[in-house]
């Protein structure tokens, strides 16, 4: 039996700010067990979000600056969340915040650089967490099936809804397989806020409208949906598809939102119907539902409504601090020299184990 103390952090594409849990590792004959032993969301001010939702258009000189402020950044907030706790942390696994993501090019860029969180903490950092499995012409995404193997086996599928939804499970073939069903939180936030709102609070502005039918058959016949896994999408996939699909249609932002809803639930609902059969005893499928989409009620009622699944909605410390808990966990699975990414999941040509490790202890 081995035993790890570690923190996981998390930033994700939605700019809801950055969740850092404090997570405790047991494992024995390969079964692992876990708990959170404390969690905290430090919410960006309107510089950092503006600094975030605008590194793409930054100069070469500029990034790599943001790159090292933000690393600053997360390494003060990691010292901030650890005051007052007595226990040894082995280690730090960072996701960073995502500013490319071209795999079919093989490019991507995480901010907030792990030697800067390992300086400022003491603490030994695993970051870049993406590159090698893209340069194993792999996507790179999504990272958390690991964890979902090994920590959440129970559930026949784990569904984020974050900026974007993403599914994983195993397939009748014994092999994890995940990806990315559609954009969520990244467009609806956005246009909540034209409205003033950080988000859409359990979905009342789209409860407000009323479905498009010409814009959601437009919208459910991108080409990224008749893809086969592997596939992620990025930010500059809802800049090049969605965007201008909403811009195209002169209706009131109540009723793209409504439509928005609509179009998730489908793919959602699609994705989770087509891939997870009903178990033999006749009891429904369960899916565990976690993300800050989650905490949406018209989401979630209408993803209940059309999926054959059963909806498993847990207690609120794993809804929110999931994704960063499995970064503590993919940080100790590399400090293991263990596989924590699968190439069935990113179509890489290997399973490998990635994640720059910078040790200072």
């Amino acid at each position: 039996m081995q035993e790890y103390t570690a923190v996981g952090i998390m930033s994700g594409t939605s700019l809801d700010g950055l969740d850092i849990a404090l997570c405790h590792f047991k494992v024995n004959n390969d079964e692992w067990e876990f708990k959170i032993l404390k969690a905290k969301t430090y919410d960006y001010d309107e510089q950092w979000k503006n600094r975030l939702l605008n590194a793409d258009k930054l100069n070469g000189f500029d990034l790599i600056k943001l790159h090292k402020d933000f690393g600053k950044f997360i390494g003060n907030s990691v010292n901030r969340f650890l005051t007052g706790v007595i226990q040894r942390t082995d280690l730090i696994g960072s996701h960073g915040h995502t500013v490319f993501h071209l795999p079919e090019q093989q490019m991507n860029f995480q901010l907030g650089d792990g030697a800067m969180i390992a300086a400022i903490t003491g603490i030994n950092t695993v970051s870049d967490f993406r590159t090698l499995d893209i340069a194993l012409n792999g996507q790179g995404a999504p990272l958390v099936p690991v964890g979902d193997y090994f920590l959440f086996r129970k559930y026949d599928a784990c569904i984020n809804l974050g900026g974007f939804a993403n599914i994983s499970f195993i397939d009748a073939e014994n092999k994890q397989i995940a990806y990315d069903i559609c954009p969520t939180n990244i467009v609806l936030n956005e246009l909540a806020q034209t409205k003033g709102l950080e988000y859409d609070i359990n979905g009342e502005l789209g409860k407000k409208g009323k479905i498009n039918k010409k814009l959601l058959d437009e919208l459910n016949n991108l080409d990224f949906y008749n893809q086969q896994p592997p596939k992620s999408l990025g930010k500059e996939w809802v800049d090049e598809q969605i965007k201008p699909l909403l811009d195209k249609f002169n209706i009131p932002l109540e009723d793209k939102m409504r439509t928005l809803y609509e179009h998730a639930t489908l793919q959602i609902s699609n994705s989770i119907n087509s891939n997870i059969k009903q178990n033999e005893d006749g009891k429904k499928s369960s899916v565990l539902f976690t993300g800050g989409g989650t905490h949406n009620e018209l989401l979630m009622e209408l993803i209940k409504s059309k999926s054959k699944a059963s909806v498993i909605i847990p207690a609120k410390e794993i809804i929110d601090y999931k994704e960063a808990l499995i970064f503590a966990f993919l940080a100790v699975l590399r400090l293991r020299r263990e596989i924590n990414c699968l190439s069935s999941v990113t179509g890489a040509k290997a399973d490998n184990s990635g994640g720059t490790v910078h040790r200072v202890r």
